[in-house]
């Protein structure tokens, strides 16, 4: 049951991190910055922190399973999500030993965690030759505004998952 409601949660924010961009104001989807939610990692992120244990890695798991449901659903290129989620996830669960989880940790480890992602697929998809920007438009123009647009969401998130996760995560430790 908890694999099901974790799964039906990933589902809800997948579909709406492809509507997010109609959320925002006009003014700042036609401007040149250009903002990517990664709603569907923000929930990995947390899944990392706060479910999984040292010996768990569901966060993988997720990242891998969702990450290429949005490689197939929204882009071009399979596997490039897939790979940075995933990659994400475990690097985010192994820096949440070094952190007592709270707030102000999470958030670090989200902010750190998205800008990882964010670059990763900037350096993936500049390899492939399908993005053309260059380092300093792509910090100034991309990276920042993501970066916080998605921290934001995560603050947003974080109250409601928070204690959810952490229950889940005991429920599943005595099962």
């Amino acid at each position: 049951m908890i694999r099901f409601s974790i799964s039906v949660f990933m589902v809800i924010f997948l579909v709406l991190q492809g509507m997010a961009m109609s959320l925002l104001p006009a003014k700042i989807v036609y401007s040149e910055l250009l903002v990517t939610p990664h709603w569907v990692l923000c929930l990995i992120m947390i899944i990392a922190i706060f479910f999984d244990k040292d010996d768990m890695y569901h966060s993988v798991w997720y990242g891998l399973l969702f990450g290429l449901l949005i490689d197939v659903v929204y882009t071009g290129v399979l596997g490039v999500y897939m790979v940075t989620y995933a990659m994400t996830a475990y690097v985010i669960h192994g820096m949440q030993k070094w952190f007592h989880a709270n707030f102000i940790a999470s958030v670090l480890l989200a902010v750190f965690g998205v800008a990882i992602a964010d670059m990763l697929l900037y350096v993936i998809y500049s390899f492939v030759q399908v993005t053309a920007m260059d380092w300093g438009d792509y910090t100034t123009l991309r990276l920042l505004p993501t970066v916080l647009a998605n921290a934001v969401f995560f603050v947003l998130l974080y109250p409601l998952f928070k204690n959810r996760v952490e229950q889940w995560s005991d429920r599943w430790q005595s099962a």
